[in-house]
């Protein structure tokens, strides 16, 4: 099988690594991430003008370019190799997946914003007791007049105090799960909303929602019936964390090679010892099968829904895997300082930590695989 890319993959892939190479400094996006704004706006909008990749994956007829899944895996490993905490996949691909879903003039206006880097969207769907079930909702979305009211609470919904538009699943009155456009701005909620907001280990921003009685015009509603639409997204966005925790593996693996070449113990690089190169190699082992499970889930997004699903749990779990193996190992072989502030290794071993519960844990997903494969 052909896994190489097209001559304009690989300029894509290119375009962005010089881009982040010459504007992404990790240490200017941790101080935003830590006591700034917890992003920097002049990036994102340098993602969309200059370089465009915001409308990569989205349709020529709202801005964008009309690429597919394996546009957005290269855009997602260049990101993750950078360490952006951008909301490239809360925005991107799970905003652009919802909304790719839906019909009517809002969803179009949303889409436009998103290729133009104007909109910022945070998905509204783990509730305290879903666990990692989007299909567990318990808030709800009554009509009273021509509007709709929200009422309950989600959790942990990432991107949040970033976003410009929340995307909210509530159940009707007739059982299904609908998905709503809400406007938002984080310093002034609308009145029904109430956002509570922090920092998570990996140093992005989230919040949790608590809507009551908020009132939302009739064409909040975006999709009437949206579980097989979110079922979809989710796996896409599945496939663009894998992605991305790929293009994290691959550069704490050359790091970690790097560094114990450079470091000496009884007067020979630190690389020399077999018992160490036998980690190193493990290391390796781990995440070739990871890109091969990345691989394997961005060719099947287009696949029938069973097999789709399959292919996403099977990367994720195997992604899950490989980023603890990876993470803990170049910690321990840069010793204790692989855990500070100042080495980057420390930074992409919390973002590893954070990768292998992001939609959905390492152990959901063998269950949930394992019950695909049932006979």
């Amino acid at each position: 099988m052909d896994f190489s890319f097209t001559a304009e993959q690989d300029l894509l892939r290119d375009t962005v690594t010089e881009f982040l190479a010459a504007r992404y400094d990790l240490e200017s996006s941790r101080a935003a991430a830590r006591v700034g704004a917890g992003w920097q706006p002049e990036i994102w909008r340098g993602l969309a003008e200059e370089v465009g990749i915001l409308g990569a994956g989205l349709p020529e007829s709202v801005g964008g370019i009309g690429g597919g899944p394996v546009e957005t895996m290269i855009i997602a490993e260049a990101l993750g190799g950078a360490l952006v905490v951008e909301p490239y996949v809360d925005t991107v691909v799970v905003g652009g997946g919802l909304l790719r879903r839906a019909d009517g003039k809002r969803a179009e206006d949303l889409l436009s914003g998103i290729a133009a880097g104007e909109v910022i969207t945070g998905f509204a769907a783990l509730e305290p007791r879903s666990g990692y079930d989007y299909t567990k909702v318990a808030t709800t979305a009554r009509r009273e007049g021509e509007d709709w009211i929200l009422d309950g609470v989600k959790i942990v919904v990432t991107a949040a105090p970033l976003a410009t538009h929340l995307l909210v699943s509530a159940r009707l009155d007739s059982g299904e799960i609908a998905l709503f456009a809400v406007d938002f701005d984080p310093a002034d909620p609308p009145a029904g909303l109430t956002a509570q907001t922090y920092r998570t280990i990996d140093e992005r921003r989230a919040a949790d929602l608590a809507f009551e009685g908020l009132r939302l015009p009739a064409d909040a509603l975006l999709i009437g019936n949206a579980a097989d639409a979110i079922a979809a997204t989710l796996d896409e966005a599945i496939a663009a964390v894998c992605a991305e925790a790929v293009g994290i593996m691959r550069k704490v693996v050359a790091d970690t090679v790097e560094y114990t070449k450079q470091r000496k113990q009884f007067g020979v690089p630190i690389a020399s010892f077999q018992a160490l190169q036998h980690r190193m190699v493990n290391m390796h082992l781990e995440l070739e099968q990871a890109i091969a499970a990345t691989y394997l889930v961005t060719l099947k997004l287009d696949a029938a829904p069973a097999d789709r699903a399959k292919a996403a749990s099977a990367a994720k779990a195997t992604i899950g895997r490989a980023a603890r193996l990876i993470g803990q190992e170049a910690v321990q072989l840069h010793g204790a300082m692989g855990m500070t502030e100042e080495l980057a290794i420390g930074h992409f071993f919390k973002r590893l930590t954070a990768v292998q519960h992001e939609f959905g844990s390492t152990d959901q997903h063998i269950t949930r695989y394992a019950a695909l494969t049932r006979p």
